[in-house]
């Protein structure tokens, strides 16, 4: 550096930070003694990133960035902010994009109710489009590969009859692009995820009270529609009890697996915290066919109630019946707190344990994590189970 160049006030630095390109902004730090020092100003880096990207203020930096500098660095040199091709096949709003593992495919859902395959090459080619009208969907809203991308899973919305709105799941082979299989999934926005290379999770609702209702979430096989008929291709995995008219969506799975730190995950008194919130029950059959016809009840389970005295939870809902009869409980007690009341007892009653062989021996099986939105004070989803 030249010992001779004039020292610059700051605020004619900053000017000259701003304004200047980079090749430029380079050159005056070669020739300027101060140039160092100001090139990792926090503050300097942060006004040129508000106000080269015009962004609110409100706009916090990225969590994973270390400074502004990194930030405005990995926006800057990493972001493509060239537009290379116009994909121009969809004719409505497209909704959703998913990746193949390897990268070399990716497919697309839109409002137009087709799902479309697209090659990822320097020159983008569609492959394949799927039109879902003929089966009654209304639009295509959500798009997974299995692990190994032989199998594409579509998420749609369904329209049934007396226009109900509901959800399907269409599983395409991306050997030939033929229809495998659909499944029914409900409600539409469980969107559906893959479990392994060959089975995938949908899910199903049934209302218990106004609203109050369970989640079902099934395990499919993805070859249901060509497998023979002796083959067992629905399984029930989990039913869960859903308050205030809310449901389980957004279902997705994780491999934590390659994770090993343990602050990563819930102790074992903070998981019993958490599945008080939205339990896990068994209400009836492992077949979907039987789900849908009604049973008498079984037998009661002898199981106490933690804040009832030791009183059995059957015990329980009849007491409380007869207080309601007798005018003993409080008249402020409205019908939803009533109902939420009458699930949260018969939860208690029919809740039973996972059972063993859910779990893995093997040291050496990888642990998966099923994931989703709910909610157990509001409508809107707004914790993650």
């Amino acid at each position: 550096m030249d010992a001779g160049c004039p020292r610059l006030p700051d605020t004619v630095l900053f000017e000259i930070f701003l304004y200047l390109d980079h090749a430029d902004v380079l050159s005056v730090g070669l020739v300027c003694q101060q140039w160092h020092a100001v090139a990792r100003d926090e503050f300097l880096w942060k006004e040129l990133f508000y106000r080269y990207y015009r962004v609110s203020r409100d706009v916090p930096r990225h969590p994973g960035a270390v400074s502004w500098y990194d930030e405005f660095q990995r926006l800057y040199d990493t972001i493509p902010c060239v537009e290379v091709q116009a994909l121009k096949e969809h004719n409505d709003q497209v909704l959703h994009l998913s990746f193949s593992h390897s990268g070399c495919l990716f497919a697309s859902c839109s409002k137009d109710c087709t799902v479309k395959i697209w090659s990822n090459e320097l020159d983008i080619s569609l492959q394949h489009s799927s039109n879902m009208r003929p089966y009654n969907w209304s639009y295509t809203q959500f798009s997974q590969f299995n692990s190994d991308d032989s199998l594409l899973l579509v998420s749609g919305v369904f329209v049934g009859p007396h226009n109900s709105s509901s959800g399907e799941i269409a599983v395409i082979s991306m050997e030939n692009f033929t229809l495998l299989s659909r499944v029914r999934n409900k409600p539409y926005d469980v969107f559906g995820c893959w479990l392994n290379e060959t089975n995938l999770i949908s899910g199903n609702l049934h209302r218990i009270g106004r609203i109050t209702s369970c989640s079902v979430l099934w395990l499919n096989n993805a070859f249901q529609g060509i497998e023979s008929e002796n083959v067992n291709v629905v399984k029930r995995l989990f039913k869960i009890q859903n308050l205030n008219a809310s449901t389980i969506r957004t279902v997705m799975v994780a491999d934590c697996s390659r994770y090993d730190s343990p602050d990563l995950l819930l102790d074992y008194e903070e998981q019993l915290a958490a599945s008080s919130t939205c339990p896990v029950f068994d209400l009836g059959s492992d077949s979907e066919e039987e789900e849908a016809k009604p049973k008498p009840p079984p037998e009661p389970a002898v199981q106490e109630l933690p804040d009832a005295g030791g009183v059995p939870a059957e015990h329980g809902l009849q007491q409380l019946f007869d207080d309601i009869m007798e005018g003993r409980v409080r008249p402020a007690m409205t019908e939803t707190e009533l109902e939420t009341k009458v699930a949260e007892l018969f939860v208690r009653n029919r809740t039973k344990p996972p059972e063993p062989n859910l779990f893995p021996t093997d040291s050496n099986s990888k642990t998966k994590y099923l994931i989703f939105t709910t909610g157990c004070l509001t409508y809107s989803p707004h914790q993650i189970g």
